[in-house]
């Protein structure tokens, strides 16, 4: 199922158009997410793990898991001007959450850094939050990096809360903690 929804934004007053990823969008995605990562991360993630990041290896593992036969992900970019200028990974949520129902999990969500607070973020995690629904999710969750004030205060905007849960992640020899989040759709 191919779709196409248009949203106005403060993108420099332009059309984002939102629809499914595909395939020739893995190397533009590969690049919002590396450039995504080391900009949202740079003094949380230590630099030589941001540094060795490349679009290249990023691209390679994203052929391989976007060509994987029953994936249950879904995958959604903004597209602008210069074509893909954000992007949204979600599906079922991978981890237990007693008691909520149906739930959903936001796996990725990243913007080009130089565009980051425009609005394509919000529009990409809307649109998300509306097909998680339409899937008959009840509500949705993340993970956010603890240190990740900034994810964390987005989330927030959107009606995310902490709910207490926490994971460590090992970058580059360093542990650091995630928090998960989640709110009803």
């Amino acid at each position: 199922m191919q779709f196409v929804l248009s949203y106005l934004c403060h993108y420099g007053g332009a059309m984002v158009h939102v629809r499914e990823m595909d395939a020739a969008d893995i190397e533009a995605v590969s690049t919002i997410r590396v450039r995504g990562w080391q900009a949202a991360y740079a003094g949380i993630v230590p630099q030589t793990y941001l540094d060795a990041m490349t679009v290249e290896g990023d691209a390679g593992q994203r052929r391989q898991w976007f060509s994987q036969p029953g994936r249950k992900s879904r995958d959604l970019v903004a597209l602008g001007d210069r074509g893909p200028v954000g992007w949204i990974c979600f599906g079922p949520c991978r981890s237990e959450m007693p008691g909520v129902g149906r739930v959903g999990e936001v796996y990725a969500l990243y913007v080009s850094p130089d565009l980051i607070g425009q609005g394509i973020g919000r529009i990409l995690l809307g649109e998300a939050h509306a097909q998680m629904k339409a899937q008959g999710f009840e509500a949705s969750a993340l993970w956010v990096l603890r240190d990740n004030q900034r994810a964390r205060h987005f989330y927030k905007r959107a009606g995310y809360q902490a709910d207490g849960a926490a994971q460590d992640d090992v970058y580059d020899g360093m542990t650091f903690t995630e928090l998960r989040y989640q709110r009803v759709l």
